[in-house]
């Protein structure tokens, strides 16, 4: 999660984007703006919440590309988060007091094709137009 006015975000506006000192402090009222009056982010938890909702865009585009190219892939939410947050920081030195998980994906070959075919409900019983 990022907010407002972390030195990541100044970073990449001053830094990495380059751009103009008048341009970062518009920039910068439009995230306090968005975070602190539209969305109303002013805990920890609501912005880490927030934060994980926008990583499913990515989750998505991840899992979409990669049945595009044949591999199967499968979101996770139910593990142990902190479990899975002490392997991060042990086995791979990752800072969880700086990065949070929302969610994990695995991504393989399947050893078989299913033994059942897929199942959908009917489109009528799920979609109504008004």
């Amino acid at each position: 999660m990022v907010k407002h006015d972390a030195d990541y975000i100044k970073h990449m506006m001053k830094e990495v984007k380059q751009m103009p000192e008048d341009v970062i402090d518009m920039y910068s009222k439009f995230y306090r703006e968005f975070q602190e009056r539209d969305f109303d982010l002013d805990t920890d938890k609501k912005l880490f919440d927030w934060s994980s909702k926008q990583t499913y865009i990515a989750l998505g585009n991840m899992m979409t590309s990669a049945a595009l190219i044949g591999i199967d892939s499968c979101p996770i939410e139910g593990f142990h988060q902190e479990k899975a947050e002490t392997l991060l920081r042990e086995k791979f030195g990752i800072d969880t007091d700086k990065y949070g998980l929302s969610f994990m994906v695995a991504f393989g070959y399947r050893k078989a094709d299913p033994e059942f075919a897929k199942t959908r409900r009917y489109f009528e019983d799920i979609v109504t137009w008004k």
